[in-house]
């Protein structure tokens, strides 16, 4: 299962990064605007600062919803780094983007997934990735679980090579849960993964270590 951050925030990228667990990133125009990167330029430059951080996959918004448009955007933002995933929505327009990227050789990633329709869409149009929400599907009294594993069920039934990427993701359990279900990747807050690290069992088994250590010294 790879680890993904889903963050702009560099401090944050490069912390995941150390652990030596983190395979790519995923961000938006709200998580950038949330680290005040505004303005075509900086949204830009700032995605190549990401992909210098960090060793694999790094996913970059469409900001259009049209054809032409997604395009026209989408192979300027896979010719600023060759880690560039082009992210696209999951409407008619993005699933034609999507085939046309994939028949020119440019990986994609199409988002804002809720239904096994929409992520057999995806597939069919050859995306690298596409990213189910499941916590915004719990938000709304739906199990964003079920729709993984239901999804796992299709693309194993027909050999396909699109990738789950579990997006969304709000806490540690789901990261297991989307490990035990078989999603390819999950995308989450760092909060998230560090919560990977925690039990208290180690807590104190380490302090017992340390202590019968100062014993015989």
């Amino acid at each position: 299962m790879k680890f993904f951050i889903d963050t702009a925030n560099l401090d944050q990228i490069k912390e995941a990064q150390a652990l030596g667990v983190l395979d790519g990133v995923t961000t938006n125009p709200s998580l950038m605007a949330k680290e005040g990167i505004t303005g075509t330029e900086n949204i830009l430059q700032h995605y190549v600062d990401i992909c210098n951080i960090v060793d694999g996959d790094v996913s970059a918004e469409v900001i259009a919803t049209d054809f032409a448009g997604m395009v026209k955007e989408g192979e300027a933002l896979a010719a600023l780094h060759p880690q560039i995933v082009v992210k696209l929505p999951m409407i008619a327009d993005g699933v034609k983007a999507c085939k046309y990227f994939s028949d020119k050789g440019i990986r994609t990633n199409v988002t804002l997934i809720f239904s096994v329709g929409q992520a057999l869409l995806a597939a069919k149009a050859g995306a690298t990735y596409m990213s189910p929400f499941i916590g915004r599907l719990d938000d709304i009294s739906t199990d964003g679980l079920h729709l993984i594993s239901e999804i796992r069920h299709i693309y194993d039934n027909y050999g396909f090579e699109t990738e789950i990427l579990a997006a969304s993701v709000r806490h540690t359990m789901h990261i297991i849960d989307c490990a035990k279900i078989g999603a390819d990747v999950m995308t989450g807050p760092l909060s998230a993964i560090k919560g990977l690290l925690k039990h208290p069992l180690t807590d104190s088994g380490l302090a017992q270590f340390l202590k019968d250590y100062q014993k015989g010294n």
